[in-house]
C-alpha cells in the first residue's frame, strides 16, 4: 500500500541527505537539509523526483530544468533534483551523461527512501521515486503538488508558470502566465 501524498499545505518533512553538486574530484558532496528550505530571504524551493538514474526519461527532464536554472534563480528559487539512487550513482550518471555534466543545482540522494516515503511518492512495486513535483514557499510549507507516472515526463513550463502564480499571493485564471492581469475579488 502506499502512503498518502502530502499536499498543499502540509510542513515539507524534516531531512538531511546527501546530494552531488559537482563531478569535480572531492568537490563532488555536501549537505542538504529541510533547515535549508526555511528563510528569511523570501527563497522558495522546487524539488523535483525522478524514478532510477541511467534511464531514458528522466536524463529529458534533468537537463530541462537544468536549461531553466536561470528561470528559477530570477524567481528567488532553490532547485533540488532528487531521486532514491546513492549520491555515488548520481555522481557516476552525471559524468556519464554528456547533458548532465554541467547541472547547476544539486541531485539529493534518498538512499534510505525515507524522505520519499515521508512524501507519500515512493511507488510500491518498484520502490522508487514516483516522478513528483514539490514547490516549497519561503515558510517550508508546500504549495504546489504534481506527480506523474513513472513512464511520463513533466513540463518545466507549467512548474514556472505555477510558481509565478503562487509568487503573486493573487487570483489567478486558468492558463494564467506571468505579466497577465490577476483577478481582483
Amino acid at each position: 500500500m502506499q502512503n498518502r501524498i502530502l499536499s498543499v499545505g502540509s510542513a515539507f518533512p524534516a531531512f538531511k541527505k546527501t546530494a552531488v553538486v559537482s563531478i569535480e574530484k572531492g568537490k563532488e558532496f555536501t549537505e542538504i537539509s529541510s533547515e535549508n528550505l526555511v528563510n528569511e530571504d523570501n527563497q522558495w524551493t522546487v524539488m523535483f523526483w525522478w524514478p532510477k538514474d541511467f534511464t531514458f526519461v528522466c536524463p529529458t527532464e534533468i537537463a530541462e530544468f537544468n536549461n531553466a536554472f536561470g528561470d528559477f534563480r530570477d524567481r528567488d528559487t532553490t532547485l533540488i533534483g532528487a531521486s532514491t539512487d546513492s549520491e555515488f550513482v548520481h555522481a557516476a550518471w552525471r559524468r556519464d551523461h554528456e547533458d548532465l555534466r554541467g547541472l547547476k543545482f544539486p541531485m539529493l540522494a534518498d538512499t534510505s527512501k525515507s524522505l520519499a516515503e515521508e512524501l507519500g511518492i515512493l511507488e510500491a512495486a518498484e520502490k522508487v521515486a514516483l516522478r513528483a513535483t514539490f514547490i516549497i514557499d519561503p515558510q517550508g510549507i508546500i504549495r504546489w503538488v504534481s506527480v506523474n507516472d513513472l513512464n511520463v515526463g513533466r513540463n518545466v513550463k507549467e512548474v514556472i508558470r505555477v510558481l509565478d502564480a503562487l509568487q503573486t499571493d493573487e487570483l489567478c485564471p486558468c492558463n494564467w502566465e506571468k505579466g497577465q492581469e490577476t483577478i481582483h475579488a
